[in-house]
């Protein structure tokens, strides 16, 4: 962590990095020191995209932990079934199909830090299971009889409000005050927007690094201020995605274009300033319409973008290897048949 007089303030371990001077993250910084080796167990919250997992990560680095595991548990990509054998393990027999002794991830982060990702969509069954574990220390694997003794270190993180899923019985008082012993609150990017130079040139050199570019890119002085003006409904990640989506080339105007469709879809102003929409095909600018806003979903957006980067940069791979498939599947660290299957499906030529 850097001196309270520096401008830019960065605390970060590999790819994760905790970086801006709102005073919310500064706060933050001071107590990812503070608590890292207390071993409480802390509660981590944040809309989707606020970098939660890049705090727990950094409380792991942080802590005298460091040296033992940091295992990941997302509580909504699994159903119950799966869930609680994924935690907590099971035994040889216990059901159909466990034709072995399987530790859980509790087990597997003992002395070392568990993540609870996206705890408030934990079945409430399982809650009950957890508020065991961390009032005593210990459980039973699925089909045991044995006590499991763990010391692992708990950070558990959620976009929910927990306070009202507690009051629509969706998630149990007692686990939540267990788990809420310190909290981290990470503010969205939209109450922290002089925080994003610092995010534009983070990204743009993290992503260079990642595609191994070398030209330099410099960011449209008006694209600059319009995401100053942009509300950010997916926050840093989302922030991370366009820079990326940018430096692949994507139509500027084009981008800045789709991220105002997304604020008239989802109600807000568009600052007149920015209302022109991409030149058409005979090259006029046309205003945004609702016509043209109401149908595009963020999630169809997403899915657009995500295609477009994908074919962009096997594209780049594919240039840079003279057309080589095997050489790009190597560099895309894909395999050769997925390639193929790319090369279909996004209709990639050598043409």
């Amino acid at each position: 962590m850097t001196g309270p007089g520096q401008c830019v303030k960065i605390y970060h371990i590999m790819d994760y990095v905790l970086l801006g001077n709102h005073p919310d993250i500064q706060k933050i910084r001071e107590l990812i020191t503070m608590v890292s080796d207390t071993a409480f167990n802390v509660l981590i919250t944040g809309e989707t995209g606020t970098g939660k997992e890049v705090v727990a990560r950094l409380l792991h680095y942080a802590s005298n932990r460091r040296d033992k595991r940091f295992v990941k548990v997302n509580c909504a990509a699994l159903p119950l079934t799966l869930l609680e054998s994924e935690l907590f393990g099971y035994e040889k027999g216990a059901f159909t199909g466990a034709v072995k002794f399987k530790p859980g991830k509790f087990e597997i982060a003992s002395d070392g830090v568990i993540f609870l990702d996206e705890i408030g969509d934990m079945p409430l069954v399982l809650q009950a299971k957890l508020l065991q574990v961390l009032q005593s220390g210990d459980f039973t694997r699925l089909g045991g009889t044995e006590d499991v003794k763990v010391n692992a270190w708990v950070v558990a993180a959620t976009n929910h409000d927990l306070e009202k899923d507690q009051q629509e019985g969706r998630f149990r008082e007692d686990l939540y005050y267990r788990l809420n012993i310190i909290k981290i609150d990470i503010p969205p990017l939209r109450e922290r927007r002089q925080d994003i130079p610092l995010l534009l040139k983070h990204f743009i050199q993290k992503h260079q690094r990642e595609l191994k570019v070398q030209d330099r890119f410099k960011l449209d002085t008006d694209l600059k201020r319009f995401f100053q003006k942009y509300h950010w409904p997916g926050n840093v990640r989302e922030l991370s995605s366009t820079i990326l989506r940018l430096l692949v080339g994507d139509d500027p105007e084009k981008v800045k274009y789709e991220l105002l469709a997304n604020m008239a879809g989802d109600g807000l102003p568009v600052p007149m300033e920015f209302e022109k929409g991409p030149a058409g095909p005979e090259g006029d600018e046309g205003e945004i319409s609702l016509d043209l806003v109401g149908p595009r979903s963020l999630k169809q957006v997403k899915a657009n973008g995500i295609e477009y980067i994908e074919k962009k940069v096997i594209t780049r791979a594919l240039d840079a290897t003279g057309w080589n498939k095997r050489q790009a599947a190597r560099m895309l660290k894909i395999s050769y048949k997925t390639l193929f299957y790319k090369l279909e499906k996004l209709g990639i030529t050598k043409d």
